[in-house]
């Protein structure tokens, strides 16, 4: 719903994304606002907001996979590794440019994702939700077992992980917190902006249509194959820009930093923000990032006030609150904080005319 007196008068100012000047300065002074961040907050703050960062990335290519195709993935964290693994071999070992890496993290995912999506082509559901947790399983059994010597004669790779080299740009280095932070917000603001505008395409129509009814929409003519591979090979090469992300944000990578419980999480975080939606992506990453945060500090209080519960306080406490949170979306509301945030809109528009609401 537009302001009173926003009329459009041809296709392309009815297609837009932003259409009033207000939605413009806004959209500005938000992005200005991300950048300037990097100018005051801490260090563990700029940490804490390149992991959300990252988390919308991945988010977002879940997303595009779950939320507008309807292919239900449950192993997305294990996809983010192989974009990780791939800039760091291609970086430490080869010498590559981190910055070629970038996209090639991208294709590398996104190939592994239509490697593990065509048997996935005739599943549904539950099956196909296993199908994608057995590659979760495989991805991270070659990452243990993918190792060798490098020119020193050490051995990488396995369960010993691998370091990445300092990202530079025409000799500036981009390794601190305050100048990588700028890096994941723009990749994440190019990712965002390409999101968005796929579900207003050709292919992200499709893609709705086969999320909403496949037999309907193979009567209309769309291939279901070639699109749900095509779904696939976007939400997986998302997730390896985001592995691109997290090797340069914490310069070493092993297989214990793509478990399933972290794919399970992202699942979690999609489905609090809202599926079928890109603001979703960003309600789920920050709304999980701020309860791990508020966790973390009051895990050491209750170890204080609980001693004999400490080391199952440690395990479980945040396994069973992040579970509990999924578990009240999915019953109250299954729509998300998306929703929420649609409705919080809607009314603050109508006030006064509570009825028109209805």
């Amino acid at each position: 719903m537009l302001p009173s007196g926003v009329l459009t008068t041809n296709y392309e100012s009815d297609m837009a994304i932003v259409r009033t000047k207000t939605q413009w300065l806004l959209l500005a002074v938000g992005i200005g606002l991300l950048f300037s961040v990097s100018l005051f907050a801490s260090n563990y703050w700029l940490t804490w907001l390149t992991r959300v960062a990252i988390y919308v990335v991945a988010i977002l290519g879940l997303h595009i996979l779950t939320g507008l195709c309807g292919q239900f993935s449950i192993g997305h964290m294990a996809f983010l590794g192989v974009g990780a693994y791939v800039v760091a071999v291609l970086t430490s070992q080869l010498g590559l440019s981190g910055w070629l890496c970038l996209p090639l993290s991208g294709l590398a995912a996104g190939v592994v994702g239509l490697f593990f999506g065509l048997p996935c082509f005739r599943l549904k559901g539950f099956y196909l939700a296993i199908s994608t947790l057995a590659a979760n399983f495989i991805i991270v059994w070659l990452m243990e077992h993918f190792q060798w010597q490098n020119a020193e004669g050490l051995t990488v790779g396995g369960s010993v992980g691998l370091t990445v080299p300092r990202l530079t740009l025409a000799g500036i280095d981009l390794n601190s917190k305050s100048a990588f932070y700028c890096v994941a917000i723009a990749v994440m603001l190019a990712a965002t902006f390409f999101a968005k505008n796929l579900q207003r395409t050709r292919t992200g129509r499709a893609f709705v249509a086969i999320r909403d009814n496949e037999l309907a929409a193979q009567i209309s003519g769309m291939g279901l194959f070639r699109y749900k591979m095509l779904a696939f090979f976007i939400g997986c090469f998302y997730a390896g820009v985001a592995g691109w992300l997290w090797a340069y944000s914490i310069r070493s990578v092993n297989p214990l930093q793509f478990g399933l419980d972290d794919s399970i999480w992202l699942v979690g975080m999609l489905i609090i923000g809202g599926m079928g939606s890109t603001t979703g992506a960003f309600f789920g990453a920050l709304s999980f990032s701020l309860l791990e945060e508020f966790i973390d500090r009051i895990r050491p209080v209750l170890e204080d006030a609980f001693p004999s519960m400490a080391l199952q306080l440690n395990v479980a406490l945040s396994l069973g609150v992040f579970s509990i949170v999924i578990l009240i979306f999915l019953i109250k509301e299954p729509r998300g904080l998306y929703h929420l945030w649609e409705k919080f809109k809607l009314y603050y528009r109508l006030y006064p005319y509570a009825y028109m609401r209805e």
